[in-house]
């Protein structure tokens, strides 16, 4: 057992509104928790899909900036894309199956370029808002939500991706561990 003491407090982030900013703290550790289960991978693994499902790990990753993208827009703020925020995903976030599109061939960075832009994004929005803001309802298509339920459903969203990409990772080192110890 490790003598270390974690420190489990929700600290909060800079917010126009406390409530809002330990929302936005829980979306924050989301990230952070997944971007320790893509430290020190191998390149050549994020794109290794699974046989059943056809994701890699950049799949995913692109999945989870391009879903929190246009939450951002579509929903919590009715507005249509920046370009800058278009140029970022040149690729539908579905193929006409339902399944992930597959995004290959791409390095680290770029797909940690697209969380982090997106972060930015969300972070800058979500910050200046009140709480009245934050809790109207926005009548879309396709549902009524609010960016209250949107907050906590990204960092779900996030939480179950992180799931999927740790296993997504073990089988990838392990087949590729298997490969090597043929040779």
């Amino acid at each position: 057992m490790s003598s270390a003491k974690e420190y489990r407090v929700v600290e909060g982030l800079t917010a126009r509104e406390p409530e809002i900013g330990r929302a936005l703290w829980g979306l924050e550790e989301a990230r952070r928790r997944t971007l320790q289960r893509i430290e020190g991978i191998d390149p050549a693994l994020l794109d290794w899909a699974a046989p059943e499902s056809g994701n890699s790990i950049g799949s995913v990753l692109y999945h989870i900036a391009a879903i929190e993208s246009d939450y951002l827009y579509a929903d919590m703020l009715e507005q249509a894309f920046p370009q800058d925020v278009v140029d970022l995903f040149p690729y539908e976030v579905r193929e006409e199956n339902g399944r992930l599109t597959p995004v290959r061939g791409f390095d680290l960075q770029w797909y940690l370029d697209r969380l982090h832009v997106t972060r930015r994004h969300v972070l800058d929005a979500l910050r200046a808002m009140d709480l009245a803001d934050f809790r109207r309802v926005r009548s879309l298509d396709y549902a009524d939500i609010t960016p209250e339920w949107t907050l906590y459903h990204l960092t779900q969203h996030e939480a179950e991706h992180r799931g999927e990409i740790a296993a997504l990772r073990a089988r990838a080192e392990h087949e590729s561990a298997h490969k090597a110890n043929l040779f």
